[in-house]
C-alpha cells in the first residue's frame, strides 16, 4: 500500500528533467507493487489512474482533515497572505502582479522558503513591482508565527497551477480566511462553494477577484463563514479512520 499526495513532477516543468525522470520511475514501481493505494483527492486519483496506469478499484480516496480555530475577536488587516515554498507551481509572479490592482493601503505577505523550482524567477516580479513596499516576502515561518499571519490576514491568496490536495487553503478557510484560490487541479474539489475560484494564469481575472473582496467586507465574512462551514467537512479523525479502513481491506 502507498499514498499519493500529488503528481504535477509528472505533469508540468515544475522540477529539473533529472528529478522528473526519477521521480516517475519511483511513483511507477510504487504504484505496481501496492494492493491498494490511496490518494488525498479524486483529481490525485485520476492521475495515478491515468499517468501510473492503476485501475480505479484499487485507489481510494481519503482527504486530509483540518481543526477549526474557534473564531477570533483581533481585528483583521488589510492583508492578503499566501503560504508556501516559493516555486514556479506556486504562481506567485502572477499573484504580485495581480496585487498591484489592489486597493492602495493593502498588504501583501508572502510566507515560504524561497528554495523551489524557478523561486528566483518567481520573487523577480517581487523586486521589479511598483508596490515593492506593501509586498513581505518573510520566508520560512514556524507555526507559532504562522498562526499570527493567519490571524492578521484578512485575504488568503492560492492561485496555484498545480495541486494534489491543497492544504493551505483548507488550513486558511478553518481558521475564518476569505480564501482566492486558483480553479485548476484539486482547488475546487477541497474549497466547494467557499471560495472565490479563478483562473490561475488570468493576472486580470485574479486582480479583479482581490480587488473585489478586499473591498467588500460583507463578501469577506460570508467566505469566512462559508470557509468554516467547508472546512469543518474535513477532519482527520476522519481520516484516520478512513484509513485504517483500508489497512482492514488489506488485511
Amino acid at each position: 500500500m502507498c499514498t499519493f499526495h500529488d503528481l504535477f513532477v509528472m505533469t508540468g516543468e515544475y522540477s529539473s528533467p533529472e528529478f522528473r525522470e526519477r521521480f516517475t520511475a519511483q511513483a511507477r514501481h510504487a504504484a505496481a507493487r501496492s494492493d491498494l493505494i490511496v490518494a488525498v483527492s479524486q483529481f490525485t486519483a485520476e492521475q495515478v489512474e491515468e499517468l501510473l496506469h492503476v485501475e480505479a478499484s484499487r485507489i481510494r480516496v481519503i482527504p486530509h482533515g483540518a481543526r477549526v480555530a474557534r473564531a477570533g475577536t483581533a481585528v483583521r488587516e488589510p492583508l492578503i497572505l499566501t503560504v508556501g515554498a516559493i516555486q514556479k507551481r506556486k504562481n506567485v509572479g502572477r499573484l504580485v502582479r495581480a496585487f498591484e490592482r489592489a486597493p492602495q493601503g493593502w498588504r501583501l505577505a508572502i510566507a515560504g522558503a524561497a528554495d523551489g523550482y524557478g523561486a528566483q524567477e518567481e520573487l523577480r516580479a517581487v523586486e521589479e513591482s511598483p508596490r515593492r513596499g506593501d509586498i513581505d516576502v518573510l520566508g520560512y515561518v514556524d507555526d507559532a508565527r504562522l498562526e499570527e499571519l493567519y490571524a492578521q490576514a484578512s485575504i488568503f491568496a492560492f492561485p496555484t497551477l498545480d495541486e494534489g490536495f491543497g492544504m493551505p487553503v483548507l488550513d486558511a478557510m478553518a481558521r475564518g480566511v476569505p480564501v482566492v484560490a486558483s480553479r485548476r487541479s484539486a482547488i475546487p474539489e477541497v474549497a466547494g462553494e467557499a471560495a472565490l475560484l479563478v483562473d490561475p494564469e488570468n493576472v486580470e481575472e485574479l486582480g479583479e477577484a482581490l480587488r473585489r473582496v478586499a473591498g467588500d467586507e460583507h463578501l469577506r465574512a460570508d467566505l469566512a463563514i462559508r470557509g468554516r462551514e467547508r472546512a469543518a467537512g474535513f477532519t482527520w479523525e476522519r481520516a484516520v479512520e478512513h484509513t485504517w479502513r483500508v489497512y482492514q481491506e488489506l488485511l
